[in-house]
């Protein structure tokens, strides 16, 4: 189902946008062309197969999780007005 430059002019109301009538029907027709590619890919007979996580079914390369930085909370709590427990301590904003 086609959109018409009403419905445009109502998307452009709800995301608080202005739009010239000339940005319509540009607008217009570019949604519309979105719209026919969905209606084709939507159109592939696709049972049968499972859907995959990655184009490529590749697996991520990801580093060896180990602590590299040293643990500097106790210095850089020194400097906090109030801290306990490893935690800073905030005055209450909300009653």
């Amino acid at each position: 189902m086609p959109l018409t430059a009403a419905d445009v002019e109502r998307i452009a109301h709800l995301a608080r946008l202005h739009i010239t009538p000339e940005e319509t029907g540009r607008t217009l027709a570019q949604l519309n062309d979105i719209f026919a590619m969905i209606e084709q890919i939507q159109a592939v007979d696709t049972t049968g197969i499972e859907p995959m996580a990655h184009p490529l079914g590749g697996a991520q390369r990801l580093r060896d999780d180990a602590v590299t930085e040293p643990d500097v909370r106790d210095a850089a709590q020194r400097n906090a007005p109030a801290a306990q427990d490893g935690l800073y301590l905030v005055p209450r904003v909300v009653e």
